[in-house]
Order: C-alpha cells, then sequence, then structure tokens
C-alpha cells in the first residue's frame, strides 16, 4: 500500500511517517503547494496513493482575519483538489482539521461530538471548515479528524514552535507571563495523535471523527503543569480572554467528544500523561 503524506516537515507529519506500515512517501510543499491546484493535478498523474494524508494547512490564525484567502485557497480550495485528485485514482483521502470549527457557542460546557453544529468564529476557523465540508463532499471515501492545539518534539515549521516551547523559553528569560484561563480544550501530543490516526487508517475508518488526548484543561493551567514538570519558576498570571486580545476570536470552549473513535478501540491518554511523556522526550532529544 503506497501512503502519502503531505506536511511530513511539519510536527504532526514528522510523527507520523515513521508509524505507518507499507511504502510511505513524504510530502514537502516542494511536491504538492495546495495553494497551487495545478500541483495537485500534476503529483496524482504521475503517482496513484491507495491513501493520502493530509497534515499541511495554512494556520496563521491572526493574519488570516486581516486577509482570509490565503487561508482558503490552502485550507478549503487546495484541499477541494485534493479530495477530487483522490476520488479519481479510488484513494483514501485523511484529512486532519481543527477544534476552531466551533466557538460560536458561547455557553457550552460540555464536550462537542461529531453531530454537534460547528460554527467558527474566526476566517481560520471558516476556512478549515470549508476544507471539511470539501473533502466530504469530493471524496466519498474522506476520514476527517478534529483535533486540537498540537504540540510535538519536532516543533511546527510554519509557527516556529509550540505554545509549551514557547511558554518554557519565555518562563526561562525571566519574565513574567499572563495567560488566558478561559478557553477550554484539549492540547494533544502529535506522538498520541500519530499513534491513534494510524490505527484508524488500519481499521478502514470513514467519515468525521474527534481525535484529542483526554480530558480538559486551559492555556494556563497548561503552562502551568509544564512549569510543574520541568521544575521551571515561573511568575505566571491567569487572565480572562478579553485582557489578552488577538485579532481572531478564539473558542472560549472547544472541548472534543472523543467517543466515536474510541468504539473503535482507538483512545489517547489524559492530557496530563501525555505532557509529561512529550517533556520527557524532549529532554532525550536535547542530551543526543
Amino acid at each position: 500500500m503506497l501512503t502519502a503524506v503531505l506536511g511530513s516537515q511539519g510536527q504532526l507529519g514528522r510523527d507520523l511517517v515513521p508509524r505507518l506500515p507499507g511504502d510511505v512517501r513524504p510530502l514537502t510543499r516542494a511536491d504538492i503547494d495546495l495553494d497551487r491546484p495545478e500541483s495537485v493535478t500534476a503529483y496524482f498523474a504521475a503517482n496513484r496513493p491507495d491513501v493520502f494524508v493530509n497534515c499541511s494547512a495554512y494556520n496563521l490564525v491572526d493574519q488570516a482575519e486581516a486577509d482570509s484567502t490565503p487561508a482558503f485557497r490552502v485550507n478549503a480550495w487546495g484541499v477541494k483538489a485534493l479530495a477530487v485528485a483522490c476520488e479519481k485514482v479510488i484513494a483514501k483521502l485523511v484529512h486532519v482539521s481543527t477544534d476552531y470549527v466551533f466557538g460560536h457557542d458561547a455557553a457550552r460546557t460540555s464536550p462537542l461530538t461529531e453531530l454537534d453544529a460547528p460554527g467558527p468564529v474566526s476566517n481560520y476557523g471558516l476556512s478549515k471548515l470549508a476544507g471539511e465540508y470539501l473533502a466530504m463532499t469530493h471524496s466519498p471515501r474522506h476520514l476527517v479528524v478534529r483535533t486540537c492545539g498540537l504540540y510535538g518534539a519536532w516543533g511546527s515549521g510554519g509557527k516556529g514552535g509550540n505554545f509549551v516551547e514557547t511558554m518554557l523559553r519565555v518562563a526561562g528569560q525571566g519574565k513574567p507571563l499572563r495567560v488566558v484561563a478561559d478557553q477550554h480544550c484539549t492540547p494533544t501530543y502529535t506522538a498520541d495523535l500519530a499513534d491513534a490516526l494510524v490505527k484508524l487508517i488500519a481499521a478502514d475508518a470513514q467519515g468525521l471523527y474527534h481525535l484529542t488526548n483526554a480530558g480538559a484543561t486551559t492555556w494556563h493551567d497548561l503552562a502551568a503543569e509544564a512549569f510543574r514538570l520541568t521544575g521551571t519558576p515561573a511568575d505566571l498570571t491567569p487572565i480572562p480572554t478579553d485582557e489578552y486580545p488577538t485579532p481572531a476570536r478564539r473558542p472560549g470552549y472547544s472541548v472534543l467528544d472523543c467517543g466515536k473513535a474510541a468504539a473503535l478501540g482507538v483512545t489517547l491518554r489524559p492530557w496530563r500523561e501525555a505532557l509529561a511523556a512529550y517533556l520527557d522526550e524532549r529532554k532525550r532529544k536535547a542530551t543526543t
């Protein structure tokens, strides 16, 4: 089985590629640029993958508020081109989406299922939701997976790091940290997500699934736990979202219910355990 992974240099792609069985082709923007649909056509004309995993996205959330065009070109129209190409060669499209498709229900306090109506509150979230619909419309063999707040030992080429790394770096510089404590979600370790994706692909799962680490937290509490686990002294203050304004709104509550995947035997460990494992991996990589 030939599996192609677009976005192989990002944190999820780097964890996913070595875990997939069979003939795995890691792809970068040089192979397929979702901003140029013709590159999709050219790749599929020369290759016929059995499974195509899209880990690539335009994820500059705040920049998308000022100019949504790049986000929609990559996250929506680029995904449509992938879906159409996959269907032509009878390939399965695995597409990674986001909890940012939610957020409109400000009063929400219970985990969101795949059956709950989405409601993005940012252009980025809207572009990702459009990509979901286009993937599901044009590729009947789709597997769309929503996840949240990815962090991994490889870092993120598009953003230059991840939230945990940023918190540890700033605290290490002795600077005070004011972190929002009223946005509830479940940040997810990319190694755990990669394992779960491999299991869903092996089970030939189709449709829409939620996959995150278990439990719920806030960005403030995630930072606090990272400091506790690493013994890092930090001047950390919890603040409400309105004291940290950003161009793009973030969901106030986007904890995802992963029961549908659990019914297939696919579960991820609690977020605290995942964070501890990430910090251990981070330490090992720093000494090798």
